[in-house]
This record gives structure tokens, sequence and C-alpha cells, in this order.
């Protein structure tokens, strides 16, 4: 079977957020058969029909989707939602004809956040991609304390059991790509 050729997708855009943390270290630790690599939506414009020429930033985020097999979304939580820059990376990819860059693809995600992680994001996050008609893997789930010495300074994982999680639902996407290959 050829490699699965996975996108990360991170709604935060501080280079030290614990969610982009937890992308680096599934990149970093992706299993065999298996490559991560990591969107940046730093310079991604808001979403608008009246943008006939699409932006640089725009066309390289449909271009690696359209090489990506599966996502796996970093879903930070603001306001009890999902983040903006999360919201408006997916309407610029469902614009695409017949929503080809989504539609049927596996996906999986993550997330640091306050309290209880970001579990109403990512609840949110699934919704949003029932009408794309992305495929998620639903076990384990993976919510984090970004305010806890789960991570360091920087935003590293340090916590054994959130790596312990993450290396099972990436074996989780590994499977479900495949039953649907």
């Amino acid at each position: 079977m050829p490699e699965l050729k996975v996108l990360g997708i991170c709604g935060s855009l501080r280079r030290a957020s614990r969610n982009i943390g937890l992308l680096r270290h599934a990149q970093q630790h992706a299993p065999q058969g298996m490559t991560i690599d990591i969107a940046d939506l730093a310079d991604m414009p808001f979403y608008n029909a009246d943008i006939a020429d699409k932006p640089a930033p725009v066309i390289r985020l449909l271009t690696q989707l359209e090489l990506a097999d599966a996502l796996l979304f970093a879903c930070p939580e603001y306001n009890y939602s999902l983040a903006p820059a999360l919201k408006n990376a997916l309407d610029w990819a469902s614009r695409e004809p017949d929503n080809r860059l989504l539609s049927g693809k596996p996906a999986a995600i993550v997330g640091a956040g306050g309290g209880m992680g970001t579990s109403r994001a990512q609840y949110h996050l699934r919704q949003v991609g029932v009408f794309l008609d992305l495929r998620f893997v639903n076990k384990p789930e993976v919510f984090s304390n970004a305010f806890s010495d789960s991570f360091d300074a920087n935003g590293q994982l340090q916590d054994d059991r959130i790596k312990q999680l993450i290396a099972q639902q990436l074996d989780a996407l590994l499977a479900l790509a495949a039953t649907l290959r």
C-alpha cells in the first residue's frame, strides 16, 4: 500500500500554540506508512466570493489538500467553537468544484484548550465535517489541557498519555484510510 499523505491543519496561528505542538508531535512520530505535512494558514485571507483570482496562500493550501490522502486537524476552542482560521480554510476548500478536496477524505482531530480541552470545538468541527462529507476517526478522541504541564514553554507536548492517544489516533486514521481506499 502506498504511503498515506496527511495534511495537518491548525486553527491557531501562534507559533508556540499548544495545538501546533500537537501537530508537530504527530508529524515527528507518524507511524510507518504515513507522512504528515503541516499547512500554514497565517496569511490566508478570509473567504470572499468576490475574490475572482485566488490569492497565493489559498492556492498553496488547495494544492496541499489536493495532494493529501487524509487530514489531521488541530482544533483550538474559541468561544465554544472552532477557530476562525480553521473554518476559513475549510470554507475556501469547500468552494472547489464538487467539494473534491474534502469529500470522502479520512480525517482526525486533536486539540488543546482550557477546561474541557477543545471538546465543544471538536464537536462543532465534526458537524461542519458532516456537510463537507469528511470521514472522521471516532476513537480515540484527543483533548488536552493547554494550560497544564502537558506542554513546555515552546508549546511542545510533554504528556505521555496524550502522546499515546495521538499514536493510537494516527493508527486509527491509517486503518480508516485503508478501508476507504
